[in-house]
């Protein structure tokens, strides 16, 4: 995936727009509480979802502009890899990608950071569909 846009001519990040971790561990958490009330995604993570909610953080933070501490533990995101053991749908992917657009409503992220970020969760949720219905 594409590197992050820079917003301003002062050239700060996403990341250092909205502040730092805060927003994103808001984003993340809103996330997380939806896919845990649902059955078909969450039938796809692990019983443990901090280490999952832990992850995701790092790397939105990264993605965006923010410290490198995903690389640094986990290397390369190679996100396709990664989420290959699952069967990713078509429909998964609508459903996932509706509870991450709620999330990111809820925390408040303004715009036109929150078109960035619609359109990039809109193309890497595509990108990881590898099932048919």
């Amino acid at each position: 995936m594409s590197e992050p846009l820079v917003l301003n001519p002062k050239g700060e990040t996403v990341y250092e727009r909205l502040g730092g971790d805060e927003p994103f561990r808001a984003l993340v958490e809103a996330f997380y509480r939806r896919i845990e009330q649902d059955d078909m995604l969450s039938a796809m993570f692990p019983d443990d979802l901090e280490p999952g909610k832990e992850a995701q953080f790092l790397f939105l933070t990264q993605y965006w502009g923010g410290p490198p501490r995903y690389n640094e533990l986990k290397g390369h995101p190679r996100l396709r890899m990664r989420h290959m053991p699952y069967a990713i749908t078509p429909a998964a992917r609508d459903r996932w990608f509706t509870y991450m657009v709620e999330a990111i409503d809820e925390v408040g992220i303004p715009e036109p950071i929150r078109s960035q970020m619609v359109e990039y969760f809109d193309r890497g949720a595509t990108f990881l569909i590898n099932a048919p219905e």
